[in-house]
């Protein structure tokens, strides 16, 4: 029994951990850091909100802050019946899905054979790929370019420049170095060539690296107003991004003047919060498919040097 009695207390004291005062002010630091930085982040989009709900003496006046005060949904009924508006959201969508597709393909074609150490002339490849992180033609070539080639004020101007990220080539890169090589091998003896490997064997393993570089790339493309801004011009091509760069920036209630139902139940600000709002969702909604491959696919793919 007092044996018996002797493991038990061991038992106990091994179970309890115990820690220092340093760790302890650590982890409160930890959460109180967090804590602080999740709200910076949160409550300019509670403010967003609270603004496109606010009726318009309550925008004007000031009293907005974190909660809406006298709501109404005018400004979203606006919004959504905007032409421009849901255009330019098409126009977003469109460009988000074909480019992430055709990023993602052109960027794992790239980073397969990248991948093998039997490509002969591998790091010299790989040097020319790494010199174009650093370097650039700069921006009047690259218009020329595009110019040239008769692309600008066109939709594929929008993502044929991007396609290939080459800091996204490397994760599906050193990712695609992880795989065992004996499963190639395998392949091989079974007859398949380089493309089914490719797509029978690599890419249904690389599912986690693939979802996050599609989210990496999709996220690119739905917040990019740069090229847009550059080399479109025609108002029927012009994404999202674009469109609220140019609202924000617009003479207040510019974009009201046509709408005098608008103007006299809403304010330029609420029109505004309402729009990046409404243009916020449709990312927002793609990242909950994807997550549980996030974290897995960035820590692998990127573990290799």
């Amino acid at each position: 029994m007092d044996h018996k009695k002797a493991l038990e207390g061991t038992n106990t004291t091994r179970g309890v951990i115990k820690t220092s005062f340093s760790e302890k002010c650590f982890s409160v630091f930890n959460y109180v850091f967090f804590i602080v930085m999740g709200l910076t982040t949160l409550l300019p989009f509670l403010n967003l909100i609270a603004k496109s709900l606010s009726s318009e003496s309550a925008v004007i006046s000031g009293q907005v802050g974190l909660f809406p005060v006298g709501v109404q949904f005018e400004t979203y009924k606006y919004v959504l019946q905007d032409s421009m508006f849901l255009n330019s959201l098409k126009i977003s969508v469109f460009l988000t899905v074909v480019g992430t597709a055709c990023s993602l393909l052109l960027t794992t074609l790239t980073a397969y054979p990248l991948s093998k150490n039997r490509l002969r002339g591998r790091k010299g490849l790989l040097l020319i790929f790494v010199f174009t992180m650093l370097f650039s033609g700069g921006l009047i070539p690259t218009y020329l370019l595009m110019q040239n080639l008769n692309l600008v004020n066109s939709f594929p101007v929008l993502f044929l420049p991007a396609m290939v990220n080459v800091y996204n080539m490397l994760i599906i890169k050193n990712y695609f170095e992880g795989l065992p090589d004996e499963l190639e091998e395998s392949a091989k003896l079974d007859g398949a060539g380089n493309i089914r490997i490719l797509v029978s064997v690599i890419i249904p393993l690389s599912l986690p690296v693939m979802a996050t570089i599609g989210l990496f790339f999709a996220v690119a493309f739905w917040n990019d107003y740069f090229a847009a801004m550059i080399y479109i011009t025609d108002p029927a091509i012009k994404p999202m991004q674009l469109y609220l760069k140019e609202l924000l920036v617009s003479s207040s209630g510019d974009f009201l003047k046509d709408n005098v139902d608008a103007a006299i139940n809403a304010t330029p600000q609420s029109i505004q919060a309402s729009s990046i709002l409404l243009a916020t969702i449709p990312i927002l909604l793609v990242y909950p498919f994807l997550q549980k491959y996030f974290v897995k696919g960035v820590l692998v793919g990127s573990v290799k040097g």
